[in-house]
């Protein structure tokens, strides 16, 4: 462009050989193009003939020149026009690069997008699958149970038809009577069981998690002696420095976080092995080998005793540590105290209290070392220990109280959460509550019953 407009500028460079004395020109030669070259820039350098001057007054050919003059001004003119238009749309064209390779990158971003969307929902809808996969059998079974459902209908329905049948060949029995019956069958019942409340420790299922709540150690529990219509749920967190007890009306409430009611003790508590027994508290007093017993409904300690020669704070605790020396516990003969002393070798001693006055009604000294269980329980009279508070511990020795003698076990249970501070029987409900790294657990246990009768000697 510039070229070009170099060329057809009127102050081109023309070499007009006219004008020099050593180039002639014939009289009747006009003005002419001679030839035309580029110089070292690029620019069109064109050679014009002209005629002797004597020749150019008044000629044609000087009109000629002048009207040649006047459109070379006027391409120069348009061509400075197109050169200025050329201009804008060359840098609307820059313009509109830059915006292309910028729409180019955007395009690329939403496409790679798209893509990680299209990845991330898949993966959402893969791990939904997986979530949904075990219900598949859960869903056969609800079939099969469906069917037998109709089939139970279907013989409930031939049942009826008998015992309507029987009815009206029989008669029907007087009122009295079959008040009679109900009431021998219902005391029957409670004999059998009665009879059927003791039992040897055959194996332990679950956890079922009831709630996830506190720190890693503390204990919760239910009265064994309170009635079928009071639940009321007793919370301890924590294994030291702490006076408050929470309580709850009923397991429901527990595990919505809905208390009725907060006791501050008069003393601190050591460990994580209390128990509340008829309405009772009973703990261990912080750094001491003294059994505190607490009223929750006077809100004041009825008796406290110092159980002779017992290890506290740490001498002779549980596997986990936590201040667990002194393990109060009930079961269906009453309430005990376990724990070790300097006489016994650091071995587990086993006591019954009296539950109003805390006084040793007897003791019994085992060969177990303290230091080396992991938790223990009682049932029926019986002590378990597990060997362990971590994953895979198991009930491993058991002591009976009522023969004085002891055995190995090996009875599992899962350790769920992987750290158990605390594991208590509640005979009222048949399961040990447990206290799993921060998770309050239940587990239920199968008993082996022995029932005599009369003709037993």
């Amino acid at each position: 462009m510039q070229a070009l407009f170099t060329v057809l500028n009127p102050l081109l460079f023309l070499i007009i050989f006219g004008l020099y004395p050593s180039m002639t020109i014939g009289p009747k030669e006009g003005w002419q193009v001679y030839s035309s070259a580029q110089d070292a820039d690029g620019r069109c350098i064109c050679t014009v003939v002209a005629p002797e001057q004597s020749l150019c007054s008044r000629d044609a050919k000087s009109r000629q020149l002048r009207q040649l003059l006047e459109k070379v001004q006027n391409m120069s003119q348009s061509i400075e026009v197109l050169n200025l238009r050329t201009q804008r749309d060359f840098q609307y064209v820059m313009k509109m690069e830059s915006q292309m390779k910028s729409l180019r990158t955007k395009f690329r971003q939403i496409e790679d997008d798209r893509k990680a969307i299209m990845a991330r929902n898949f993966k959402e809808l893969q791990d939904k699958m997986d979530e949904l996969q075990p219900l598949i059998p859960v869903l056969e079974q609800y079939k099969t149970d469906a069917k037998l459902i109709l089939q139970f209908k279907e013989e409930i329905r031939n049942l009826s038809a008998v015992l309507t049948s029987i009815q009206e060949e029989i008669g029907a029995y007087d009122y009295e009577e079959l008040y009679s019956r109900v009431i021998s069958l219902d005391s029957r019942l409670r004999n059998c069981m009665n009879k059927l409340t003791c039992g040897k420790l055959m194996k332990i299922t679950g956890p079922t998690t009831i709630k996830t709540s506190g720190t890693r150690f503390g204990a919760w529990m239910t009265d064994p002696l309170a009635s079928s219509k009071n639940n009321r749920v007793w919370y301890m967190d924590s294994y030291t420095n702490s006076k408050i007890v929470r309580e709850y009306k009923s397991m429901t409430d527990f595990v919505s976080g809905l208390e009725s009611r907060t006791y501050y003790l008069p003393y601190k508590w050591a460990g994580t092995n209390h128990v509340v027994y008829n309405g009772s508290l009973y703990y261990n007093k912080e750094q001491s080998n003294i059994v505190v017993k607490y009223s929750f409904e006077t809100g004041r300690v009825l008796a406290q005793r110092a159980l002779e020669h017992a290890g506290f704070h740490n001498v002779y605790p549980y596997t986990w540590g936590g201040s667990s020396d002194i393990d109060l516990m009930a079961d269906e003969l009453g309430m005990w105290a376990v724990y070790a002393t300097n006489q016994n070798a650091g071995n587990i001693v086993i006591a019954q209290l009296e539950p109003e006055t805390l006084e040793v009604l007897r003791t019994w000294n085992t060969e177990y070392s303290k230091r080396n269980a992991g938790e223990a329980f009682m049932i029926c009279g019986t002590l378990y220990i597990t060997n362990s508070h971590m994953t895979g511990a198991k009930v491993y020795y058991s002591y009976n109280t009522k023969t004085s003698t002891y055995e190995y076990t090996d009875i599992p249970f899962h350790n769920q959460y992987y750290h158990m501070s605390m594991l208590d029987y509640n005979p009222r409900d048949r399961a040990l509550y447990g206290w799993n790294n921060g998770h309050q657990v239940l587990f239920n246990v199968t008993l082996f019953h022995v029932i005599k009768t009369e003709d037993d000697s």
